[in-house]
């Protein structure tokens, strides 16, 4: 089983690259199961429903979301779709779900979406406590179960993945748009990324214009972002896993 966790759509460009690229990464790797970040994929804030329908139409399995969620209105038209999850530790009256499992090969994949709380200014639980609460009552459903903690802090995100170890079979970071070398199979099996980066504008700051960047740092007044053009850039990381135990035995970053 290969599972491709692609790094946080920035915009019709990161769409744009996500549609030329991702068919030839799936096709060379042999990919069984994607899952994609996509909620900046309207121009940094949401996303739309045509764009999610795009996403589907590449064969991807899961969009999963984060701070951006509930940016465009529309969402509300399409969030309880099985395909789309939202975390799962903001407030239980939200609509759409945390997570979702899905079949794949024979085996039985639970993806979970979470929120972190530092520097988020996010109304939500626990993140640490509410990823336990799943995992305990998906555990016998599933065969692989994978994180995807959109979290600003580094220090959170490590945290995650120590106390998850043993737990769930894959925890990667998405949200800060750098891709971290940190790849690693922690001591009890689970497969570890800080951040898998982000699939948009190459010469950007995390995919915002970068003289609009510059001039709210060097000014402090406000400048209001807009998304970088040129190249773009395609994120992402494989991981494989032994069919027989279920654990990952490789991690391999695929850019493009």
């Amino acid at each position: 089983m290969k599972i491709l966790a692609i790094g946080d759509i920035v915009g019709k460009i990161g769409l744009q690259k996500l549609k030329e690229t991702l068919p030839g990464v799936v096709k060379e790797n042999d990919i069984d199961f994607i899952i994609v970040n996509g909620e900046n994929a309207a121009e940094g804030m949401g996303i739309t429903e045509n764009m999610y329908r795009d996403i589907l139409r590449l064969n991807v399995n899961v969009v999963t979301m984060g701070n951006h969620t509930w940016a465009k209105k529309e969402i509300f038209n399409f969030i309880n779709d099985k395909q789309i999850i939202r975390p799962a530790n903001y407030p239980d009256n939200n609509p759409g779900r945390g997570y979702d499992i899905y079949e794949c090969k024979g085996k039985r994949i639970g993806v979970i979406n979470l929120i972190g709380r530092t520097y988020m200014s996010i109304l939500s639980e626990n993140p640490f406590l509410k990823a336990k609460e799943i995992i305990k009552r998906i555990r016998n459903e599933t065969d692989i179960i994978v994180v995807d903690f959109h979290a600003e802090a580094t220090a959170e995100r490590i945290a995650l993945g120590y106390y998850l170890d043993g737990e769930a079979t894959i925890v990667f970071g998405t949200h800060t748009h750098v891709q971290t070398a940190d790849e690693e199979i922690l001591d009890k099996g689970t497969a570890y990324i800080t951040d898998i980066g982000m699939t948009g504008p190459k010469k950007s700051v995390i995919g915002m214009d970068v003289d609009v960047s510059i001039k709210r740092f060097e000014t402090a007044l406000p400048e209001r972002y807009k998304i970088a053009g040129g190249k773009a850039k395609f994120n992402s990381c494989m991981f494989e896993i032994d069919d027989k135990t279920n654990q990952v035995f490789k991690i391999t970053r695929i850019n493009a």
